[in-house]
């Protein structure tokens, strides 16, 4: 059985391949753990501990081979290949994540956009033209379809998730503030905004009330 590898882990590699593939454009052959870790916030110990999930990675007293751990890392993360993404929901949140250019610089294809919102349907964004629900199924089946980004009211996003699923959707990213209830074989990241700002929110409070005890 595959060994479960945390959510935090999984993110910190994601910002090391960011690093990583800076490096890469810039022609740096090496990199060491120290250097890694300060450019994405974290520490040393953390870098090779992260590492060491998925293998034995450089020399002691050598680095990192930047070029081979940028490839290693994209294989580990699944970005070897192109994936096929439809967004559910085209209000301002889904239109501005199809309007975002970077998504097939990542391997990321939107491929699909879907909305019940009449008015809506036949709108071309990015190129991807916006489709009434109803052709939500026969779509994912027929555009092998592997993740769903939700970005609709609140009230729809259950269903829609649901509906992405039974038609082949492997992950799910949903934006719609709302705890989904899937198969447990599904990845699902969930985006609230409210819950960011709150906890930025409640780190410059703390932060405050710091500097007004040391006074």
């Amino acid at each position: 059985m595959a060994r479960k590898i945390s959510d935090s882990t999984v993110r910190r590699l994601s910002r090391y391949l960011r690093r990583l593939r800076n490096l890469d454009r810039q022609e740096v052959k090496v990199v060491s753990s120290r250097e890694l870790a300060e450019s994405t916030g974290t520490t040393a110990a953390q870098v090779r501990k992260d590492l060491s999930h998925f293998g034995s990675f450089g020399k002691r007293g050598h680095g990192y081979a930047v070029p081979e751990l940028r490839v290693r890392l994209e294989e580990i993360l699944g970005l070897t290949r192109r994936w096929r993404v439809a967004v559910l929901g085209v209000g301002k949140i889904g239109s501005a994540l199809l309007g975002y250019g970077f998504f097939a610089q990542r391997g990321f294809d939107v491929v699909a956009a879907f909305d019940s919102d009449r008015t809506k349907i036949g709108w071309e964004l990015s190129g991807v033209r916006v489709q009434p629900l109803s052709e939500l199924e026969p779509t994912f089946v027929d555009r092998e379809i592997s993740i769903a980004i939700i970005a609709t009211p609140v009230e729809a996003a259950q269903e829609v998730a649901t509906r992405a699923v039974r038609a082949g959707a492997r992950a799910i990213l949903n934006f719609a503030p709302i705890k989904l209830h899937l198969s447990p074989d599904v990845a699902v990241r969930e985006m609230d905004v409210t819950l960011e700002l709150e906890g930025l929110c409640y780190m410059v409070t703390a932060a405050g009330s710091a500097a007004e005890d040391i006074e």
